[in-house]
């Protein structure tokens, strides 16, 4: 089922003898509460304990490292709304070099005051009128930078991979594993890594309902492009998936559950209240599917990846309050 792909879980493996001692090993939790809602064995990763509280530190390092003496002398650029912004520019620190962040205008001010203050320089864009991808690539070509792009690249797609990777480290196989989507790196080496350990666990990625490109494209069995979503979830604000994470994830992904915003917040309550622990909105898509009943509960043990927790308090609760 993985012959051919652009990425290998040997890629995967190789990530996480790099990122061994440079990334978190994140928690995972479980919650009796959580169990008897859902019906079922619930496991969740906890990405928004990894550093930059994210699990773009993993794909963005993993990228990084692998870039020749005189790449990194130059620097690296990178494009972002706000995580992988972070983890690039973290991962730059982390390798002595520098970084060019491409930044929205509306990114989240908690997620540009992060990069920036991990030495990075910003410069801004306005994601509803302009394109992302030629921006950051023109900026890196003009600079001389290393591009690191946020999901389309398989190095960041395996290191994305290894937080299912120690995931069942821990808990051994699953009956199915449940993912938010974005660009779509996370899900692409999470549901490598999930069928080449356990070729029959089902891989669901979840998106925002006014942001399902992923879906779309998936039914229609070639690369969709939306307008860019307006939602909460505003790491999943994207047009169209990543064309290397689109190959992978139409082979191996089994099914696209949607959410709205209201699921959206109440996962993120229910977070708070019942598990104690901070998501933001992308991180909490996923749990936001299994508690909204988009999953399906005849599968018995069910992963989650809580992607990421970077959300400031004012916004946060603006968000769970409304």
């Amino acid at each position: 089922m993985t012959a051919a792909l652009p990425v290998t879980f040997d890629d995967v493996r190789e990530a996480a003898v790099r990122l061994d001692g440079i990334a978190h090993r994140t928690p995972v939790l479980t919650s009796r509460t959580l169990d008897a809602l859902v019906g079922a064995e619930v496991f969740i990763k906890c990405e928004n304990f990894q550093r930059v509280g994210a699990f773009k530190f993993r794909g963005a390092y993993n990228a990084a490292a692998q870039l020749s003496p005189g790449q990194l002398a130059r620097g690296i650029a990178a494009y972002s709304s706000g995580n992988h912004a972070q983890a690039a520019a973290l991962a730059a620190r982390e390798l002595g070099t520098g970084a060019v962040i491409l930044m929205p205008e509306d990114a989240p001010r908690s997620k540009r005051e992060a990069t920036a203050g991990y030495g990075a320089e910003i410069v801004t864009y306005d994601r509803y009128t302009q394109d992302r991808t030629a921006l950051g690539e023109a900026l890196a070509a003009g600079r001389g930078l290393a591009l690191i792009p946020p999901y389309d690249h398989p190095h960041v797609i395996a290191g994305q991979g290894t937080a299912a990777l120690e995931l069942f480290e821990e808990t051994g196989e699953l009956d199915t594993l449940v993912v938010p989507v974005g660009g779509g790196g996370l899900m692409a080496g999470s549901a490598l890594t999930a069928k080449t350990l356990y070729p029959g666990m089902r891989t669901v990625g979840v998106e925002p309902d006014s942001g399902d490109d992923t879906k779309r494209s998936l039914e229609a069995g070639e690369r969709v492009t939306i307008p860019v979503p307006r939602t909460l979830a505003d790491g999943q604000a994207l047009p169209t998936p990543g064309e290397i994470t689109f190959a992978v994830n139409r082979r191996l992904v089994d099914a696209i559950a949607l959410v709205s915003d209201d699921e959206i917040r109440d996962a993120m309550r229910f977070a708070f209240e019942r598990l104690k622990i901070v998501l933001e909105p992308s991180g909490a898509t996923a749990l936001a599917a299994l508690l909204a009943g988009r999953i399906g509960n005849r599968r018995r043990r069910i992963g989650v990846i809580a992607s990421g927790g970077n959300i400031d308090i004012r916004r946060f609760t603006d968000i769970i309050g409304g």
